[in-house]
């Protein structure tokens, strides 16, 4: 029963002894094709123009990392800073070269990892952190609305500390500004000027929505010595979904929420010269008691369609003054006739009911009327008045030729053989 481990031993080490005199390696240790596999240092086999010691990078000089054998090939390079952002870069089709392809951001740090391989195809690594300079000049954005709850027409705006012009600038910029919904929807930017932007889903807002704004450009180079600096979060909600659409033509208004009609209400707009804008308005701010004079819509002081009137409940929809209003001097024309200077008139009762159903935000929304249209952005919140097609040509990464990329973004690198 004992003599079988032995055989086995016996039987083992003669098989090592054949072998080692058939020049083989002894058992356990590695041949020269494996110790060659061995990891190395890659600092060893590449050189880096970035900065060493204390010292920062200048954000507008581009990173470069060549090699220094020619049996050598850098595989991948990462590059992040310290918002999680990483740097775009190119490899030569050689893999002797990789070289950043956008600015490094201003004000941060990055941590960079380089992955190199030999002819052999032993890995090699090396893992590089440095600073970067600061920006002298900075992009400030400043996001509306102010935090609350609004209704679901309510776009959101970007005020801009310096004009932005340029496509590739804009481009920057918009891919830094962050939208994000719960549930999600499908949503674009327009550039209503060099320092204004608008944000609006393809559709009004979910009912009941959270919304989260913030930037991602600091540190990032938008202009020449212009770079992203601090931006303030913005979170805010929707709620039920609102629509006010008045009928000029019938006299009346009707009232949704969540697509049920919960009041249709006889009213008045505007009679001929001063016909109610029609198209898609939203709720810009509700005031209980307003002093309306003609003067200040051009009419002349103590002509025969001047006026002056203490009107109650009232809800903005544009900055030139036209609400929705308690009108009890019209009563009489309500649900029948348009007599009003461009309004929506209603019973102070109804009035005072819309005014406290309505939230900035809301849609109010006119058809039947021989007015113009809505402007879309010098006179309130007309933004739904632009079809998706012609909203999207306001985005600078949407409108004409497609674009090039993104300065945030992962690089995988390896050379095609």
């Amino acid at each position: 029963m004992n003599h079988t481990p032995r055989i086995r031993t016996v039987v083992s080490c003669t098989l090592l002894v054949v072998a080692l005199v058939a020049g083989a390696t002894a058992c356990g240790e590695p041949d020269g094709h494996q110790l060659s596999l061995r990891p190395y240092d890659a600092a060893d086999h590449v050189s880096f123009n970035g900065p060493s010691g204390n010292k920062k990078a200048d954000p507008d000089k581009p990173l470069e990392f060549t090699v220094k054998d020619d049996d050598v090939t850098i595989t991948d390079v990462t590059a992040v800073d310290t918002e999680g952002r990483h740097l775009a870069g190119e490899l030569d089709a050689d893999g002797k070269r990789w070289h950043s392809t956008t600015s490094l951001a201003a004000g941060t740090r990055y941590t960079v990892k380089v992955s190199t391989e030999n002819d052999d195809g032993a890995p090699g690594s090396r893992t590089y952190t440095f600073g970067t300079t600061s920006a002298k000049k900075f992009l400030k954005v400043t996001f509306g609305p102010q935090a609350g709850t609004y209704g679901v027409g309510q776009p959101l705006t970007a005020e801009l500390s310096a004009p932005v012009a340029d496509r590739a600038g804009r481009a920057t910029v918009e891919r830094g500004l962050q939208v994000r919904s719960a549930p999600a929807v499908t949503g674009s930017w327009y550039w209503v000027d060099d320092k204004t932007l608008h944000y609006r889903p393809q559709e009004y807002w979910p009912a009941n929505a959270t919304i989260d704004l913030r930037s991602n450009l600091k540190g990032i180079k938008v202009g020449n010595a212009l770079y992203g600096g601090d931006a303030k979060a913005l979170k805010l909600k929707t709620g039920d979904r609102i629509e006010a659409i008045t009928d000029a033509s019938d006299h009346s208004m009707t009232v949704l929420r969540n697509g049920e009609v919960i009041n249709t209400i006889p009213v008045t707009t505007g009679k001929p010269g001063f016909d109610t804008r029609n198209g898609v308005k939203v709720v810009l701010a509700k005031e209980q008691f307003v002093r309306m004079r003609g003067e200040s819509i051009g009419i002349a002081a103590g002509s025969s369609e001047s006026y002056d009137l203490p009107v109650y409940w009232a809800t903005r929809v544009t900055w030139s003054g036209e609400y929705v209003h308690a009108a009890p001097w019209s009563t009489g024309s309500q649900g029948s006739a348009n007599v009003s200077h461009g309004c929506t008139g209603m019973s102070t009762a109804n009035a005072e009911w819309f005014f406290d159903t309505v939230r900035e935000g809301d849609v109010v929304k006119v058809v039947g009327s021989e007015g113009e249209t809505m402007t879309p952005f010098d006179n309130g919140f007309g933004d739904w008045n632009l079809d998706w097609d012609a909203w999207q040509k306001g985005s600078a990464l949407r409108s004409g030729t497609p674009d090039a990329g993104t300065d945030v973004q992962t690089a995988r690198l390896r050379p095609q053989v």
